[in-house]
């Protein structure tokens, strides 16, 4: 199977469902009615979004945001006049949601717990959307986030610009994009990002917990280990690990987020809210657990950060494990383990990072990574 960003395999477009409450009512708790501050005037008004110093802060392109392919053949086919004249047209029918959507979801799920516990804090999630189009199309995608319910007050629309410098003055925890180009450039620029894919099937999601599932090797961790598999093998990577026990792998491209997330959860912690906490995290390698997953395991503990639940796979497939977990988003740096997470219904998200880009995967046996 071959993956193309946020394209369905089946090569149908339906719209993303989410699971119903455990009452029978469809809505997520993102969906029920804040309390909101009152103005000057004794109007309700909604939150004002956290400086962006403050917060982390998540940018999501509105290709992974929601369904854009037919506007994309509009483009692709008939140019960018043809375009736009297309979503002037069309600006009061909203996009369905893309695979970003219930990641999205689930931080604003997160916002409202911790605003209910921390009242005054800007400790949030704060979420920007980055597009290419040209303003004109800022109309839809408004009517769009207003019929979905989203709290999404930042855009930055470029008309054709790279956003890489923007997502830098926005002090950008993590960027998703269908955009394979613009990931590389943002994680070339030291920022979190990774390429979002539509699974065929979609995996019903917690709507109370966010879940974040992360590789090891070229994605928290440096791609050092693997660079030693793919030069000498399995053998010698093991031996490898054994020797450096002790010593620390560096950090990868998404440690930082794993940080930030690490954060928040500690705020829950710190409210006697680590057994309900409503962010989850998940370490799923192949890695083995006797031969090499002490060393990982070492160097997260050194670097202050808990992990949730650790999968020690043993070369074993991540999809099935990646069913059970249900994340909202999984990180991985080969493709050949994103599209087996997507033909098992996760939304799985490439990071193209480390040695693994030279020399894909192929469905064969798999390294201790």
């Amino acid at each position: 199977m071959s993956l193309e960003p946020v394209q369905v395999m089946s090569g149908q477009v339906n719209e993303l469902q989410v699971a119903p409450s455990s009452n029978g009512d469809s809505r997520g708790p993102w969906e029920e009615k804040e309390e909101f501050d009152q103005d000057h005037l004794g109007l309700t008004t909604k939150p004002k979004p956290p400086k962006p110093e403050n917060a982390v802060t998540i940018a999501v392109s509105s290709r992974v945001l929601f369904r854009t392919e037919r506007e994309q053949k509009v483009f692709e086919q008939k140019g960018v006049e043809e375009y736009l004249r297309y979503q002037v047209e069309h600006e009061n029918e909203p996009f369905a949601p893309g695979p970003a959507f219930p990641f999205v979801k689930a931080l604003e799920a997160v916002n409202t717990r911790l605003r209910e516990l921390y009242p005054q804090s800007e400790e949030l999630f704060d979420i920007v959307l980055v597009t290419y189009n040209h303003a004109h199309v800022g109309i839809r995608l408004i009517n769009t986030i207003n019929h979905h319910n989203l709290f999404i007050e930042r855009f930055c629309m470029t008309g054709g610009s790279s956003p890489i410098g923007y997502l830098k003055a926005w002090h950008t925890n993590l960027y998703l994009s269908a955009d394979a180009e613009k990931v590389r450039e943002a994680l070339a620029e030291g920022i979190a990002a990774a390429t979002m894919f539509m699974p065929e099937k979609l995996t019903e999601v917690s709507e109370s917990q966010l879940r974040v599932a992360f590789d090891g090797d070229a994605v928290l961790f440096s791609d050092e280990s693997e660079r030693i598999f793919k030069a000498h093998g399995l053998d010698k990577f093991f031996e490898h690990e054994r020797e450096n026990e002790d010593t620390l792998l560096d950090h990868g491209p998404l440690k930082g987020f794993l940080e930030a997330l690490g954060k928040l959860q500690k705020k829950f912690y710190a409210k006697g809210h680590r057994l309900d906490c409503p962010i989850r995290t998940y370490l799923v390698t192949a890695r083995s657990a006797a031969s090499s997953g002490i060393r990982a395991l070492k160097t997260l503990r050194a670097w202050g950060l808990e992990i949730d639940e650790a999968l020690f796979l043993a070369g074993a497939p991540k999809g099935p494990m990646l069913e059970k977990i249900r994340p909202h988003i999984y990180f991985d740096d080969q493709m050949f383990h994103v599209e087996g997470a997507a033909e098992m219904g996760t939304i799985a998200a490439h990071v193209p990072y480390g040695i693994a880009q030279k020399h894909p995967r192929k469905k064969s046996a798999d390294v201790g990574k």
